[in-house]
């Protein structure tokens, strides 16, 4: 049977299985190979992979057209004139993006003052030009839930890249083992894409409709995008002045481990969540069982994240040596912060199921304002716990306003919002209390 023919919620409870089941699997060869590469590397080289990814991703979001929105939510996202030209839009991008990056190695060398990236960056940023090349078939596949190559393909450029970083790490003990392979990831996963997800197969393409389309739609993703950086790896740029190099990396390993379920719920938002909306725009049934998924969406991610708040310092110390000990305090206050956020974490993908673009913008903008800001004012009055708490309290003033766009797209789920709002206050308290002592302690400088 044809897959695009089967019922909504089918393919809804399919695609879930796929993306949990190859994320988990994703995150536990991440893990293990974390492991391995700390012991082979040292915190300092976790902390230059940091920087190099918050550059590289800030320079993907900054200028993000919507490609892959546009594709999964708008009538014509089957249409070749469309696809093709929405590729050549990301070919375009991608090779702009690498030139942008190399004029950035040498300044953020110097604001950082790590001399490492005058050379890291170029190199890393090759990445920027494969993804721009990647096929639409993906985004194809993701419109119609089809995801099951794309789960596989992804978790083979990752054991490419892995098995080459360790190999690399042994040899050589130098940041380059990660930078190689990352970009080995990055060329495996290019060359399996257009050999199982081509479809048709692009080809440079220029409509003048498709592209006022796209970028008409992508101009508020764009800007979006630019917000979405700033909550995403605003705390790398804001922590890697603050930090040492070797702070920066003992927190990203922190982060790295706590971060796992938001991780999680997020890439099942981002693959489900547009075309269930998009389906199910005028269905009171499939709203309502859209509701109940959202609701055991959010059971597991929070429970998750309180199991990993209550065992970071533990779980640290068996896993990793002394050199990463203040990793687990960071580890129970960035769970314990992130069960606030996770309330209202799918609420901004019916914007961009309704096609509504600025009013994601308007969300993202609102959120990413809010959590910067914190997250600078928390640094400066309290240090890695001050800023941590930002974060948290960001999520909560913004909640109100979230709340109001939920309700006028018809999606506002109050008895989800008040359940977990009061999980989220007592969990996050608990796990707290448990470990304060470690906690102050990270006020003094890492």
């Amino acid at each position: 049977m044809n897959q695009t023919t089967l019922p909504l919620m089918t393919r809804l409870m399919r695609g879930a299985a796929l993306t949990s089941g190859g994320f988990v699997i994703a995150q536990a060869l991440r893990f293990g190979s974390n492991l391995i590469l700390a012991r082979l590397l040292f915190p300092e080289a976790f902390g230059l992979m940091a920087l190099l990814t918050m550059i590289l991703m800030g320079l993907q979001l900054l200028s993000d057209t919507g490609v892959q929105q546009s594709i999964m939510g708008n009538p014509r996202g089957d249409d070749p004139d469309f696809l093709n030209t929405a590729w050549t839009l990301n070919v375009a991008r991608g090779f702009v993006l690498w030139l942008l990056a190399c004029a950035l190695a040498w300044p953020a060398a110097q604001f950082y003052a790590a001399p490492e990236l005058i050379q890291i960056i170029p190199v890393g940023a090759l990445a920027l030009i494969l993804s721009g090349l990647a096929p639409t078939g993906i985004y194809t596949a993701q419109r119609h839930l089809v995801l099951g190559r794309i789960v596989i393909i992804e978790l083979a450029a990752q054991i490419v890249g892995i098995v080459l970083m360790i190999a690399l790490a042994w040899a050589t003990g130098s940041v380059w083992a990660l930078v190689w392979g990352g970009l080995a990831t990055a060329l495996v996963k290019l060359v399996l894409e257009w050999m199982y997800l081509a479809g048709f197969g692009n080809r440079l393409r220029w409509d003048p409709d498709c592209a006022r389309t796209l970028l008409t739609f992508g101009g508020w993703i764009m800007l979006s995008s630019a917000f979405a950086f700033l909550i995403a790896q605003g705390d790398r740029a804001v922590l890697g002045r603050a930090l040492s190099i070797e702070g920066l990396g003992i927190y990203n390993i922190a982060w790295f481990l706590a971060s796992f379920p938001m991780m999680l719920g997020t890439a099942l938002i981002g693959r489900l969540l547009i075309p269930a909306y998009r389906e199910s725009m005028s269905d009171a049934a499939q709203n309502h069982r859209i509701r109940r998924m959202r609701m055991g969406l959010t059971g597991g991610i929070a429970a998750l994240l309180f199991l990993l708040a209550l065992i970071g310092p533990w779980l640290i110390g068996v896993l990793y040596d002394d050199r990463y000990t203040l990793a687990g305090p960071i580890m129970v206050m960035i769970a314990a912060a992130s069960l606030v956020p996770l309330v209202t974490l799918t609420y901004d993908q019916a914007a961009l199921a309704r096609g509504e673009s600025r009013r994601f913008f308007e969300m993202m903008a609102l959120r990413a304002s809010l959590h910067l800001g914190l997250f600078i004012a928390g640094v400066a009055f309290a240090g890695l716990p001050g800023a941590l708490a930002g974060q948290a309290l960001a999520a909560v003033i913004a909640y109100p306003f979230m709340a109001r766009f939920a309700h006028q797209m018809g999606v506002w789920d109050k008895r989800h919002d008040l359940i977990w709002s009061i999980f989220a206050l007592f969990a996050g308290g608990i796990a707290l209390a448990l470990h304060l002592d470690q906690i102050l302690a990270l006020l003094d400088p890492i």
